[in-house]
């Protein structure tokens, strides 16, 4: 079997050491094509302006010059000798849960897999605090890793569908189990702009990452992992909210 390993921390993150350890139990045929620096939040985009440079790091490790999108592009049309069985991205370090997933470069590489017709999982390290850095520890993801994958090899993936995983902070030991999930809604509007004051006087910005509340429900992703479940989320691609098709086609009739 062959997998190509992604994710939009970068080449050099921990956590792809991480999901290259569990991706090793299942096959030795590992491919790796990443964003050279770190891109999270890049979404699905994709890079149209400039040109995308990718370097060669040993026979089966590739970097790129874009985003996490870029990436599985090069990797499935430069990089590999043949299209891989599976393509897992992460461990990120830090969550994608809920509506996070539209921003995040780790759910995005594995969307360009689905669109690709090739059976793609992202996985995401949640952390109790902010400004952990690279300290984030992984052994929750590193336990339960391949036990949230194997079962998921052999189930069949709908066409434009991926698999959002996300494990809890926690010890391995503590961790309650595996939930699957629908996708929970955060509550944006309590989300936060860090403001600050350069060295030159000018003010800066940042996306604080704290204090968004979230409607508590029955069977997310949220709630999962707030009681110590990995959380594992099947999503699709077509948007289309087909309930409004026919009032809204009305409105042009």
């Amino acid at each position: 079997m062959r997998i190509l390993l992604t994710n939009d921390d970068g080449i050099h993150a921990p956590g792809l050491a991480v999901l290259e350890a569990i991706a090793r139990q299942f096959s030795d045929d590992i491919w790796i094509c990443a964003p050279a620096e770190e891109q999270s939040g890049a979404g699905h985009s994709l890079t149209l302006t400039r040109p995308v440079r990718m370097r060669q790091h040993d026979a089966r490790r590739f970097s790129v010059s874009g985003t996490p999108t870029d990436a599985v592009t090069m990797g499935l049309r430069k990089a590999l000798p043949g299209p891989p069985d599976l393509i897992l991205s992460g461990v990120n370090r830090g969550a994608n849960l809920g509506d996070d997933v539209t921003y995040s470069g780790t759910v995005s590489a594995a969307i360009e897999g689905a669109l690709a017709g090739i059976r793609s999982i992202a996985l995401s390290q949640v952390y109790a605090r902010e400004g952990m850095g690279d300290t984030v520890p992984f052994a929750a993801a590193e336990a339960w890793g391949a036990k949230v994958i194997a079962p998921l090899l052999g189930a069949p993936f709908a066409p434009r569908t991926l698999v959002n995983v996300n494990f809890p902070a926690l010890d391995p030991q503590a961790v309650k189990g595996i939930r699957v999930c629908r996708q929970g809604f955060h509550d944006y509007a309590r989300g936060s702009v860090v403001e600050g004051t350069d060295p030159r006087g000018y003010p800066y910005y940042w996306f604080g990452l704290h204090g968004i509340e979230h409607t508590a429900g029955h069977a997310t992703d949220l709630e999962a992992i707030d009681e110590g479940f990995v959380s594992v989320t099947p999503l699709q691609l077509d948007l289309t909210h087909d309930a409004s098709l026919a009032a809204l086609a009305e409105r042009f009739a």
